[in-house]
């Protein structure tokens, strides 16, 4: 018998890979951080001699959520700017309060608090666009989860950084700094097409290439983006930036939501992932991003929750079930995303959008032990015919009973382990005194 540190036996368990696969009565193997085993209950427990085990007799088992999309520190500003319009809510509201708040404390404290909630709703890992990465950094490893970066770049000044210039060279230097740590990593994230130049394109398509660096960019999320495009550059955004050159497997386009046909076949024969942010867009009234004609097309499509100043909840089961939502009606076709192709959007995909799949978002032998619990043993989730659906359509991050990272327990019977409650809501006070004014 193979000796390893954790045998978890649960009711289901749903790997990813393969797809479309509901496995029931098995057990999950981790030794040194990584899936090392899976097997019925029966098989594994004639194979594997666990020095700990857990039995999870009515719970489904599936890898770790990936949110592809968020501004974290914005958690300090939930429900700030509420039933505003785009304009009012990003010009009048929210920029405004960053500049009168944004600092390396804010960035830290706000990180934590989104990551928290994250962390406890089955999220191992997100992908942030925001001032401070460092800061950022520091509040993710101390809550034991992954996060990937991203080097802000725009053409405007902040408090953080002068010019487009100033931002690069902050960004690069914190990834210098933390390339040794193993829970984070980097992307590029020039802001949007209209917040930076194709100068800074230019440069910034560089370095991508050179360091192997996903490009993570807000793109077609409003009709005046478009507009306002075509008057300045004479092109839509997304051709803009084809003939600067950052299309590519490396790119995460967020949002998405205004697409033509011949856009998604672009995006397609590009190889380029969409970060679907399905709440947001419709909180801020933005539109619905086309997510079966993409899916159709094969573009891989991720979810993210965008910051909580747009969406309130980091909270990828709701996302998870918007989508699946969504692109029914706007289709119209009732078929359209089934729930095992959500769940993949919300492990699997956001993983191959940030050069991860080999590691995370699924849970085949040799990867990482990112993984969640979900137990579907309340009332209200009574009878389960398929814990897929239950997944998308029934269940909620309340339902979230472990979590783990890298084979280390994160949360436990739904508690987080490695931060108490009452600091954060110290934290959420603080922020909240300074900004009521």
């Amino acid at each position: 018998m193979q000796e390893i540190d954790l045998l978890i036996e649960a009711r289901w368990i749903i790997p990813i890979e393969p797809g479309g696969v509901t496995l029931e009565h098995h057990a999950l193997a981790i030794d040194a951080g990584r899936i090392v085993g899976l097997a019925p209950t029966e098989l594994a427990k004639t194979q594997f001699l666990p020095r700990s085990k857990l039995t999870l007799p009515s719970h489904v088992l599936l890898p770790g959520l990936i949110n592809l999309h968020t501004h974290a520190a914005l958690a300090l500003l939930r429900g700030y700017a509420d039933d505003s319009i785009f304009t009012d809510w990003l010009n009048q509201r929210i920029r405004p309060a960053v500049t009168r708040l944004l600092s390396p404390a804010f960035v830290r404290d706000g990180t934590l608090l989104a990551g928290a909630e994250m962390l406890r709703g089955g999220v191992t890992c997100f992908s942030d666009m925001y001032f401070y990465p460092g800061q950022a950094a520091e509040a993710a490893m101390r809550l034991g989860m992954r996060a990937a970066l991203g080097i802000l770049t725009m053409d405007s000044p902040s408090n953080y950084a002068a010019d487009a210039d100033d931002y690069l060279s902050k960004g690069l230097a914190a990834r210098d700094a933390l390339l040794d740590q193993p829970l984070i990593s980097f992307c590029m994230a020039p802001h949007a097409p209209r917040t930076v130049s194709d100068k800074s394109f230019e440069r910034i398509a560089t370095l991508a290439a050179q360091l192997d660096l996903p490009i993570h960019i807000h793109l077609h999320e409003t009709v005046h983006e478009i507009e306002e495009s075509i008057q300045r550059h004479g092109v839509r955004p997304l051709e803009r930036l084809r003939r600067l050159g950052l299309l590519g497997p490396a790119m995460i386009a967020v949002d998405a939501v205004h697409l033509a046909t011949s856009e998604i076949a672009l995006l397609a024969e590009q190889c380029c992932s969409i970060a679907h942010c399905p709440t947001s867009n419709m909180k801020l009234a933005t539109g619905i991003t086309p997510v079966a004609s993409l899916a159709q097309r094969g573009v891989k499509v991720g979810l993210g929750s965008d910051g909580a100043a747009s969406n309130n909840r980091l909270d990828l089961f709701r996302e998870m079930n918007h989508a699946a939502l969504l692109a029914k009606i706007s289709s119209g076709d009732a078929t359209a995303l089934d729930a095992h192709t959500v769940l993949r959007m919300a492990t699997l995909n956001g993983a191959a959008a940030l050069g991860q799949d080999k590691c995370i978002g699924s849970l085949a032998l040799g990867k990482l032990a990112d993984i969640c619990a979900v137990a579907l043993d309340d009332a209200s989730l009574v009878p389960c015919f398929d814990p897929a659906s239950h997944l998308v359509h029934a269940a909620g991050r309340e339902q979230v009973s472990h979590v783990w990272v890298g084979g280390e327990a994160r949360v436990t019977n739904g508690k987080l382990l490695n931060l108490e409650p009452a600091e954060l809501l110290d934290i959420a006070n603080l922020w909240h005194n300074r900004t009521s004014f």
